[in-house]
């Protein structure tokens, strides 16, 4: 990581400080890792580096989950903000992503913060990882930004939910929120959520919702 520029910033969560490296900004990338053939181009590659106002909106929201004793995956985590937040909560807390540079990152941050190692899978969202195994809760911060996005993520959360699961997504307002609802409800999940008018420590507002998807056992 040593031609890459970065920058260092403290994010204050439910009275917890977390210091968190993230990249400079959008203008950093690694030709060389081999993202390029994963589908991933120069514009897209520094995105999962930086830290979105929607994964800072959801850490501040996320103590208000029931998560004890549950199994609880971060699906698209980049930088890995909320799964920090919650690793330092001692919950069981996986987190993924698809980039091959977030490891690394999230790794980078955890050390950074204190903790013990953290667990982390690949979560190719369009392919089969029996490793990941099911999940008892799953949360994911702005993650539908793509046009397949809805399709490809709920899909992936089907796989891997168990059978009573809640899923929680927050999201800034992306056009394909909508056709992600649509599809969970026909996966038979319900549906609810609640608006954000959140208001941030750099000064701005959030303002967003977060959906929740609950299914109970279908068999």
């Amino acid at each position: 990581m040593t031609d890459l520029e970065f920058k260092r910033q403290k994010y204050l969560i439910d009275d917890v400080s977390y210091i968190i490296d993230s990249l400079k900004d959008n203008n950093q990338y690694d030709a060389d890792d081999g993202a390029a053939a994963l589908g991933i181009n120069a514009a897209t590659w520094p995105l999962f580096g930086q830290v979105w106002p929607t994964s800072v909106a959801m850490a501040m929201n996320i103590y208000k989950l029931e998560l004890a004793g549950k199994r609880v995956l971060e699906i698209g985590c980049g930088i890995g903000l909320c799964s920090i937040v919650l690793h330092q909560m001692g919950i069981d807390i996986t987190a993924s992503d698809y980039h091959p540079r977030v490891r690394e990152f999230l790794e980078r941050n955890v050390l950074g913060n204190g903790l013990p190692p953290i667990k982390y899978q690949t979560g190719n969202w369009d392919e089969e990882n029996p490793e990941l195994g099911k999940f008892d809760v799953m949360i994911g911060s702005d993650i539908l930004y793509q046009p397949d996005h809805a399709r490809l993520v709920s899909r992936f959360i089907d796989r891997h939910s168990s059978d009573d699961v809640q899923v929680v997504i927050g999201d800034p307002g992306r056009a394909n929120r909508a056709k992600f609802t649509s599809r969970m409800i026909g996966l038979g999940y319900r549906h609810r959520f609640e608006k954000l008018d959140q208001l941030l420590q750099d000064g701005n507002c959030f303002k967003g919702r977060i959906s929740h998807y609950r299914r109970h056992d279908r068999s």
